[in-house]
């Protein structure tokens, strides 16, 4: 019998076929045969009691400009016609995201849903490394102005960003003595009610900014994510360089820490930063590198989280 699977996603047509961990993901369960549909969230729905989402069934291939061709969306339940979701739309960690987590979680017993929504939901991605203070750099997450004045006298160069933002966007170096402080601070302060989180900086992140791929809690390989010269954000989105690395004994350190709460809380295919010897953020959303894993170690992860899955489903 042909397993189905739904992506909930933003859309595949604007994907890159190089990069993008959800085409990774697609692709391999294409391959063993699994009948393949996309929707965005907009196009999530309860309705009386039944999850159900406007679907496009899709076919994928690695050709670029035509890597993918839809049928006409059909609605569908997702507790009764397909067999995975998995929850890729990226963040920002709003409450469209939250919503859409609680109607997924309502699936529990019928269909799985990966990363498991329950926890995905209450497990920010920068909330999550709380629990481990030890392995994470010194850390401050408030709304109080004397608060963060008080954390930049101490540690003098802060990283301040948007508690739950992505991708490296309104992430600030603030250096001792920065006359821009107080209009960053504004900023944070005037965009949206949300804490901010300062961090002391970290001078290693010139030497990269390190993503571990975790499978079912096991760590499984990691890339290194280098910066452009003169910045410090090292998201491949704002121009970070993706080169080969390997797991260090600090690595595992953190991985072995965390990787038994992950597996537990459903958690199949997790991605961790790390820069020098302390975790930044639990990415459980949507996290990204794993088709720059396989082509700079062969390790393919898309195939190691559908192995997990299907263990799941047997």
């Amino acid at each position: 019998m042909t397993r189905r699977v739904a992506f909930q996603m933003d859309p595949m047509e604007s994907v890159d076929i190089d990069a993008d961990t959800t085409f990774a993901l697609a692709e391999v369960a294409s391959a063993r045969g699994y009948e393949l549909f996309e929707y965005a969230p907009e196009h999530l729905a309860y309705n009386e009691g039944r999850i159900q989402a406007r679907v496009r069934p899709m076919k994928l291939r690695r050709e670029y400009g035509n890597h993918v061709s839809f049928e006409e969306r059909k609605l569908i339940d997702l507790a009764t016609d397909v067999d995975v979701v998995w929850m890729r739309q990226d963040p920002p960690f709003d409450m469209a995201y939250i919503t859409a987590a609680h109607m997924l979680e309502r699936l529990k017993g019928e269909t799985l849903v990966v990363n498991d929504p329950e926890w995905v939901r209450s497990c920010p991605e920068k909330i999550l490394p709380l629990d481990y203070p030890h392995l994470m750099p010194e850390t401050l997450i408030t709304r109080d102005r004397a608060a963060i004045d008080d954390f930049r006298a101490k540690h003098k160069d802060i990283i301040l960003k948007p508690l739950f933002g992505n991708g490296g966007a309104g992430v600030f170096l603030v250096k001792a003595g920065d006359s821009n402080y107080s209009s960053l601070m504004e900023m944070f302060m005037e965009s949206t009610r949300e804490p901010v989180i300062a961090q002391a900086f970290l001078k290693d992140v010139s030497k990269g900014d390190k993503r571990i791929i975790i499978i079912d809690g096991v760590a499984v390989g990691a890339i290194n994510r280098v910066p452009l010269k003169g910045e410090t954000r090292s998201n491949m989105h704002v121009g970070g360089t993706p080169v080969p690395t390997e797991l260090t004994k600090t690595d595992m350190v953190i991985c072995d820490a965390i990787g038994p709460m992950l597996k537990e809380r459903g958690q199949i295919l997790v991605g961790i930063d790390v820069i020098g010897d302390k975790m930044t953020e639990i990415n459980i959303t949507s996290p990204t590198g794993v088709q720059e894993l396989k082509r700079f170690s062969g390790i393919d992860a898309a195939a190691l989280a559908w192995d997990a899955i299907e263990k799941k489903l047997s």
